[in-house]
């Protein structure tokens, strides 16, 4: 309750408070941060998924302002010889306002990345989002196969489903490929599971499916015993390493990222930035209330 009391509270105090915890978590505001904070990583051979913050847009013109802000970023990235890809959020381009102009946008970006040989991650979103997020995947899939791919969260009763829905996507020339992670929305217990074990059990399921049927995975997770369920998997279906790869949030768990790195495992993280991170930052905070106690921690200790 105590956490839940000040995840509420939190969002109305001043920005440079919310800041001290949020810095450890986002690069930055500029796409000078996220390249930097890229190289940085990359020095340590870890590749990034670079992301734009914002979300559920209002209108269309700020659509059009958000691909133009990609377009850029994957210019510049590949200038700057950043080892990485990107993910893009479809609500950012307007999904919930007109599904066809945000597919619009986002064939371009994709199309802006294959131009590089590069590649966009579409990120699933809550649950009214599902259906519309898997059918702009397979639309851009059938079009990019190798420069598309699509998350997909573990929590959701439906995914299984979901994954042996879209085989008919795979391929060997072209795998298909998706980011397996738990999923942080807040969903209704009658599509979600809730409890961890059980999470962390589908999970493992939706996992050996992928890697049974030789799909390309991210290992979206800093879970250590999802981690070693992960290790076993690959070593039981003898999956090799480029169809694989783990992969972490920026500023979360370095000393599981670097034994994880350490094992030969490819790893790649999220690197969000942008100015709209105030508002990301207090999402994230309504939607995992625990992380209230370690934003207290941080401004009595980093004062």
């Amino acid at each position: 309750m105590f956490n839940k009391l000040i995840a509420a509270v939190l969002p109305y105090f001043p920005k440079k408070i919310i800041w001290i915890f949020s810095k450890s978590y986002i690069s930055g505001e500029s796409i000078e941060d996220a390249m930097q904070a890229s190289r940085d990583l990359n020095s340590k051979k870890i590749k990034v998924t670079l992301d734009v913050l914002g979300e559920f847009i209002k209108t269309l013109d700020e659509a059009e302002e958000n691909k133009t802000e990609y377009l850029n970023l994957i210019d510049i990235s590949y200038k700057n010889g950043i080892d990485g890809n990107f993910s893009v959020k479809p609500t950012s381009f307007g999904l919930l306002i007109d599904k066809e102009i945000c597919y619009k946008h986002i064939r371009e970006i994709v199309d802006k990345a294959a131009s590089y040989n590069g590649f966009i991650r579409i990120d699933m979103e809550d649950s009214p989002c599902t259906d519309l997020e898997i059918e702009l995947f397979r639309k851009l899939k059938t079009e990019f196969p190798g420069n598309v791919g699509l998350v997909l969260q573990a929590y959701l009763k439906r995914t299984f489903k979901d994954i042996e829905g879209m085989v008919d996507l795979n391929s060997q020339q072209y795998p298909v490929n998706y980011r397996l992670c738990k999923g942080i929305y807040i969903e209704p217990e009658q599509i979600a599971y809730k409890k961890y074990e059980e999470i962390n059990q589908h999970y493992l399921e939706d996992l050996e499916f992928m890697l049974k049927n030789k799909i390309y995975v991210g290992i979206a997770t800093h879970d250590k015993p999802l981690v070693e369920g992960a290790y076993k998997l690959i070593e039981k279906y003898n999956v090799p390493k480029n169809m694989y790869e783990f992969q972490m949030l920026y500023g979360v768990t370095p000393k599981l990222r670097e034994s994880i790195t350490n094992e030969g495992h490819t790893m790649r993280v999220y690197v969000p930035f942008g100015k709209q991170w105030f508002g990301y930052s207090t999402r994230r905070l309504k939607e995992n209330p625990k992380m209230a106690s370690h934003i207290i921690k941080a401004i009595f200790y980093k004062g």
